[in-house]
């Protein structure tokens, strides 16, 4: 099994810590904005490592939206080349933890639907996406 490197960031791993330390009691909302997250662990595309990264819940079912907003920065999150290189990955929901593959949605309706509603979820997606000239990432993940 590959080694787990933490974030540098220190809020991100701060939060992973504490959320997977309780068992999704705390942690499980994003910071100052208390909206809700979920952890998802991939293998770094570099590095083959675990890594472990607190994104936005935005659930669609039994499936999962994962979007690569990062606030709208210039440049994708690295999390989203690590989905590129290896699809498979597991979700923490609270304390329910279960195994997904992701597939990234390029244009279309199935794309524009599940933008919708990860915006209805996280509003601030749609000002991340007017403040980059990259199409910000929108993957889906599936039950395996």
């Amino acid at each position: 099994m590959a080694d787990y490197i933490p974030s540098t960031s220190d809020w991100v791993r701060e939060q992973v810590e504490l959320y997977e330390r309780t068992n999704g009691a705390e942690g499980h909302t994003l910071r100052e904005t208390g909206m809700p997250v979920i952890i998802v662990t991939n293998t770094g595309n570099k590095t083959g490592a675990i890594r472990k990264t607190p994104l936005m819940r935005v659930a669609d079912g039994k499936t999962y939206v994962l979007v690569g907003s990062k606030g709208g920065a210039p440049q994708h999150p690295v999390w989203v080349h690590n989905l590129r290189a290896n699809p498979d990955v597991e979700i923490r929901d609270e304390a329910e933890v279960k195994s997904y593959r992701v597939r990234e949605l390029e244009d279309g309706d199935e794309r524009s639907r599940l933008w919708e509603l990860s915006v209805e979820a996280f509003p601030p997606y749609a000002e991340y996406q007017g403040r980059t000239e990259r199409k910000i990432p929108v993957f889906l993940a599936e039950p395996v």
